[in-house]
């Protein structure tokens, strides 16, 4: 681990300065972050505490939360407000990591977790675009099983881990953002990059941009939701593909509908042409299954991940089933 130095910020603006002043990243719960500087993946200079300045989930009179940046992943997926009015984003934050992990990890820092990508990691014997830009990315011919079936390019295949982002972009979360030169708030489905041909360049945010919190909108759909998550093991295991999803019915039809996926993408992946394809339609199985089959149309397997077409699809189905039957 390269030498740097550590400073807790006293307030954001304190935050915000020092990252400017300095090489810096911003340490939150450091259970991605640690680990890619133990890796020398990461190579701050300085880390600036953030963990103390803005935690907590407010509850708003028009039905919205604000979930502060540095809350803990274990008290947002405990909330009341989140397991009654938002179940697939306690259900997705549950499914990931380990009890320890949750109860160290923050909503900002997860939002920046980087990928798991084996030949990212492996940064003495593999190339990686995203490690080392211009590299280039020995997934593509390699053992990529695990890897990209959408939205990748021939710079980068690799898959994004989180789980809470995706339930997030179902709920069309928005990250508030605060830099020197101001304040914006960007929605989660626009704050992750595709990997093009800067597959370095993961985010949006600028430099010394600090995630204060992120929303949710009222969303009365949210209550019939549910996330579900294929993988190789039953715990502790990065998705194959997950699905986060949330169904409004009225006499039958879809009134309206959320679908995000894990697991496939380099990205939280909202499947906004599965949800064109079934407002308005009967809620029955096989309008579901063509919903599945108009998302994954555009899908482009590798040489060991092509499994992952049928699967995203049939888990898709069995998600919406799942919901249409729910009586709430």
């Amino acid at each position: 681990m390269n030498p740097f130095t550590y400073t807790r910020a006293l307030d954001t603006s304190d935050a915000i300065r020092l990252a400017s002043a300095y090489q810096a990243k911003y340490l939150g719960g450091g259970t991605n972050l640690v680990d890619l500087m133990r890796e020398t993946l990461e190579r701050p200079t300085a880390l600036i505490d953030v963990v103390n300045l803005s935690s907590g989930i407010e509850e708003r009179d028009d039905g919205s939360l604000l979930i502060r940046a540095a809350t803990r992943n274990t008290a947002l997926a405990e909330h009341r407000a989140v397991r009654t009015r938002f179940p697939v984003l306690a259900r997705a934050i549950l499914a990931g990591a380990s009890a320890q992990i949750r109860n160290m990890a923050t909503v900002g820092g997860n939002i920046l977790q980087r990928t798991r990508c084996t030949y990212f990691y492996d940064k003495d014997g593999s190339h990686c675009n995203k490690r080392v830009p211009g590299q280039g990315c020995d997934a593509i011919e390699g053992f990529n099983r695990n890897h990209a079936i959408l939205g990748a390019s021939p710079a980068c295949v690799a898959t994004h881990p989180s789980d809470m982002c995706v339930a997030l972009a179902a709920l069309d979360a928005v990250v508030h953002l605060r830099s020197t030169n101001g304040v914006r708030t960007v929605p989660l489905t626009q704050f992750h990059r595709l990997p093009e041909g800067r597959p370095e360049l993961e985010t949006i945010l600028g430099p010394a941009e600090l995630i204060t919190a992120v929303a949710l909108p009222p969303a009365a759909f949210a209550v019939r939701s549910t996330y579900r998550k294929v993988r190789d093991r039953a715990s502790y295991a990065f998705a194959l593909v997950s699905v986060a999803a949330a169904l409004e019915l009225d006499n039958g039809l879809v009134k309206d509908v959320r679908l995000a996926l894990g697991g496939v993408a380099h990205k939280p992946w909202r499947a906004w042409k599965a949800e064109a394809a079934l407002k308005g339609q009967l809620a029955t199985e096989e309008n579901f299954r063509a919903a599945a089959e108009a998302e994954l149309a555009e899908a482009k397997p590798l040489r060991d991940n092509g499994f992952k077409i049928g699967l995203a699809k049939r888990t898709i189905t069995a998600v919406l089933n799942e919901l249409a039957e729910v009586r709430v």
